[in-house]
């Protein structure tokens, strides 16, 4: 099994397009002032059609995740961290928590974005713990 590559809709593809500049892009709605993830073409507060595509801040905190320590084929490296990232902005986003010990994780722990080439064409966000959250030793 390979890794799934993402083929970005024309909905999407303003975060794809961000990603690749190393921005993480979120939607805002103008009409309520919702911010959304993932990548709508309404509102999923108001119904609006009035979204717009802001650099968001890339800070957030771990809300849960796991450790996978047995991979599911060649192209994934283990151990890895999946999480779930509440972003200051407000939106919960699935990522990879990449160059930590998954021992030293815990939830609530500051986190920011970078970013990781996925393929050749598409690159993705994924998270590193912020320096003050490191643990000593890590």
């Amino acid at each position: 099994m390979g890794k799934p590559i993402p083929r970005p809709t024309p909905t999407e593809k303003p975060f794809y397009d961000g990603c690749a500049r190393h921005e993480l892009q979120l939607q805002h709605c103008q009409h309520c002032a919702h911010v959304l993830f993932y990548p709508r073409t309404l509102c999923d507060h108001c119904s609006s059609e009035n979204l717009i595509w802001q650099v968001a801040s890339g800070l957030g905190t771990i809300a849960s995740y796991t450790v996978v320590r047995r991979s599911v084929s060649s192209d994934y490296e283990a151990p890895y961290v999946i999480a779930l990232i509440d972003l200051v902005e407000g939106p919960r986003m699935m990522s990879q928590i990449i160059d930590v010990d998954p021992d030293t994780l815990a939830v609530g722990l500051p986190v920011s974005v970078d970013f990781a080439a996925w393929s050749e064409d598409i690159t993705l966000p994924v998270f590193r713990l912020q320096p003050a959250a490191r643990v000593e030793g890590d």
